[in-house]
């Protein structure tokens, strides 16, 4: 938020409130009055009389007009990259839909819930996968390749919901539930003050991210030699203990995403921008809400 001694309509990022502003490139055409002065006003007076009434009735109307949002600055704001983000995550869902209801209808038609199908999961993972590292590395944002990516990502997130809903009924309805109120308390801490990006903080993120990507990595290599069962070396306790630091570092991820955002706005970012904001929040969300499936799960496997 700008200074209150900012609040003057030339410092606004619309260049039209500067030209309109008193003393602007259209301060000219309040000259000479077209009228005579009234009886015992000076010609010299009158005209200054003519400018202040012009003048003050433009800035009435300046501070009656809504502000300058995104459209008109071609410029990154909160609010649009907001709607940015809740179009990606609108289309996430309808996706997702699809990818629920792909992975139980070859197991419908059967009769049988042991044939649903993984290909969601699959495709989902893949294509999500390959997108996310492209719009990671593009040096402008693509917006079709940016919705692209959330569609995959509905699909992967529907495929893996469902299939974890077959084996622990009732677990989407609690990872939802746990990832929204961990968005929610850290929106909350990060929106009145209390958390912040920090160097010293951001620096331990990456150390533990490069930790958490190295011990995935040769988990996954466990798990498909046969070396290890199940969730591998996320097994038991530990698994859980792995797992609510995951979810810490993922909610920090998100102090991240919201402080960049702040910072672009800052900045004067243009407002194609908002959609690599709004792409970055969906990678977030989407990591956190996996996690917590995999914690519940785990102690669901468990009972």
């Amino acid at each position: 938020m700008a200074s209150p001694g900012f609040n003057n309509p030339v410092f606004s990022p619309d260049p039209r409130a500067v030209q309109s502003y008193p003393g602007g490139p259209q301060a000219a055409q309040y000259g000479t009055p077209t009228t005579p002065p009234p009886a015992g006003v000076q010609a010299g007076q009158f005209a200054h009389m003519g400018v202040d009434a012009a003048a003050n009735a433009q800035m009435e109307g300046m501070l009656a007009a809504p502000p300058a949002g995104a459209r008109e600055t071609g410029r990154m704001t909160v609010e649009d990259t907001i709607w940015k983000t809740v179009g990606l995550f609108a289309v996430m869902l309808v996706l997702a839909t699809v990818g629920y209801f792909w992975t139980f209808a070859p197991a419908i038609a059967t009769n049988n819930l042991a044939n649903a199908s993984m290909m969601p999961w699959i495709i989902g993972m893949i294509g999500g996968g390959i997108l996310g590292l492209v719009n990671a590395f593009k040096k402008t944002p693509s917006v079709p390749l940016i919705f692209a990516y959330a569609a995959f990502e509905g699909l992967f997130v529907g495929g893996i919901s469902a299939y974890f809903e077959l084996i622990w009924p009732g677990i989407i309805m609690q990872a939802t539930l746990a990832t929204v109120s961990v968005i929610g308390v850290t929106l909350a801490l990060f929106a009145s003050g209390k958390i912040r990006a920090s160097a010293r903080a951001t620096k331990i993120f990456m150390i533990a991210m490069i930790g958490y990507l190295v011990f995935s990595l040769l988990n996954l290599v466990l798990s498909f030699t046969g070396i290890v069962d199940g969730w591998g070396l996320r097994s038991g306790w530990l698994g859980v203990a792995i797992g609510v630091l995951v979810v810490i570092m993922a909610a920090y991820s998100l102090v991240l995403d919201f402080d960049m955002v702040q910072q672009g706005v800052r900045n004067g970012a243009p407002r194609k921008f908002g959609w690599q904001a709004a792409f970055g929040i969906m990678v977030t969300v989407v990591w956190l809400y996996v996690e917590i499936l995999r914690i519940i799960a785990i102690l669901r496997g468990s009972e």
